[in-house]
C-alpha cells in the first residue's frame, strides 16, 4: 500500500535511521582505524562539550619545591608552575544523505524507503569512517586548515618546526613538547632496509622510555611493515597474539625497549599511514576529542532545497585529536 505522504513519513525514517545508527557508527570508526581502536580500549577518546577550542593539560615541568634537608632547615614552599594547556581547534565534518522527490515517489511503499536508505547512509558511514581513519594521520593542513590535525603534526618528522595546540616547538620554551624523530639516511646513515630496521627501531623506542612509560602502539606504511616482517621472518617471530591482532589488524610484536609493543599495518589499501613511516606511540598521552554533541550524529533537521525537489540529512563530527605529551612518541622514516 503506498504511502499517503510519502515525503512526511519519509523524514521520520531519515531520522530514526540515522539516530539508530549513530553509536554503530562511532564504534565503527575506530574498528577501522588501529591508533582509535587503542584509544578506545584505553579511555583516551574523550569528549567535550563547549568552548572556542579543545584545550589538553600539560604537564610540562617537575616540581621545582624539591630539597634535602636535615633538622630544622627551611624548606621551599614557593609555588611551582608545573601545568600549562594547549589549545587545538575544532576540525569538523559532515557527509550527505539526499533523496529526490522523484525518488520519493519511486520508492514511496515504506520497505523500499528502507532499502533505498539502508544503502545510502551505509555508503555515508563509510565515506566518513574511512576519511576519518586517514585524517588521523594528517597534518591538518588539509581544505585551508580544516582538516584534524594527525599524526604528522602532533608526532613530527621535523620536531623542531611548527606549532602544535599553539605551542611553537621551534623555541626553546616549547622544546618540552618535542617529539623524537630518526631518519635512516640522516641519523642512521643508511636508508631504511630489513637489514638495518630493527636496529633503527631500537634507537627509536630507548629514547621513548621512562621509567614504565614506552611506546605500546607502533603503527607503520606498507613499505617499513614489510622491511620489518622480513627481518623477523628469518627467525620467525611473527606471530602476535596481543589484543590487535584479535581486533582483526595485521600485526606483529615489539620486544625492544620498555613493555612490549604492537606493530600493526595501518597502510594496507586505502589506507593513511604517510608512505615510509614508523609512528612508535605511547598512548597513554594521546587523545581523539570528538564534541559530545557531534559524535558522528544527525545535525539538525530535514533540510530541503530552496529550488530543488529533494531532501537532505546530513551526518557530522566535530573534535580534534590532542597530545599531553610530544616527548615520549617517535617517528621512524627515510
Amino acid at each position: 500500500m503506498a504511502l499517503i505522504n510519502p515525503s512526511s513519513t519519509l523524514t521520520e525514517i531519515v531520522t530514526t535511521t540515522l539516530r539508530n545508527r549513530t553509536g554503530k557508527l562511532a564504534d565503527n570508526v575506530s574498528k577501522n582505524n588501529a591508533l582509535l581502536a587503542r584509544l578506545r580500549k584505553k579511555g583516551k577518546v574523550k569528549t567535550f562539550s563547549g568552548g572556542r577550542t579543545i584545550v589538553q593539560e600539560l604537564e610540562y615541568a617537575e616540581n621545582g619545591t624539591y630539597k634535602r634537608y636535615s633538622g630544622y632547615e627551611a624548606l621551599n614552599i614557593a609555588p611551582s608552575d608545573v601545568f600549562t594547556g594547549a589549545e587545538f581547534n575544532i576540525a569538523q565534518a559532515a557527509v550527505a544523505v539526499s533523496i529526490s522527490g522523484l525518488e520519493m515517489l519511486q520508492n514511496s511503499g515504506e520497505n523500499a524507503i528502507i532499502d533505498l536508505l539502508e544503502s545510502r547512509i551505509a555508503n555515508a558511514e563509510r565515506t566518513l569512517t574511512n576519511n576519518i581513519a586517514i585524517d588521523i594521520y594528517s597534518d591538518g593542513t588539509a581544505d585551508g586548515g580544516r582538516q584534524i590535525g594527525g599524526l604528522q603534526l602532533l608526532v613530527s618528522k621535523t620536531p623542531t618546526t611548527g606549532t602544535v595546540g599553539g605551542i611553537d616547538r621551534s623555541t626553546t620554551v616549547g622544546s618540552f613538547y618535542r617529539n623524537i624523530a630518526f631518519s635512516g639516511v640522516t641519523n642512521g646513515g643508511s636508508a631504511v632496509s630489513s637489514a638495518n630496521i630493527q636496529s633503527y627501531m631500537n634507537s627509536v623506542a630507548l629514547q621513548l622510555v621512562r621509567g614504565m612509560d614506552s611506546a605500546d602502539l607502533i603503527v607503520a606504511d606498507n613499505n617499513y611493515y614489510n622491511l620489518y616482517l622480513q627481518s623477523l621472518q628469518a627467525i620467525q617471530r611473527i606471530n602476535n597474539e596481543s589484543e590487535m591482532a584479535g581486533s582483526g589488524f595485521t600485526s606483529l610484536a615489539y620486544f625492544g625497549a620498555g613493555k612490549q609493543a604492537d606493530v600493526v599495518l595501518d597502510g594496507g589499501f586505502g589506507g593513511g599511514a604517510p608512505t615510509n613511516s614508523m609512528y612508535f606511540l605511547n598512548t597513554d598521552y594521546i587523545y581523539f576529542r570528538p564534541h559530545s554533541e557531534r559524535y558522528f550524529v544527525p545535525i539538525g533537521d530535514d533540510r530541503f532545497a530552496v529550488n530543488q525537489d529533494a531532501m537532505v540529512k546530513l551526518i557530522g563530527f566535530a573534535g580534534n585529536m590532542t597530545l599531553s605529551n610530544g616527548r615520549l612518541q617517535g617517528v621512524l622514516s627515510a
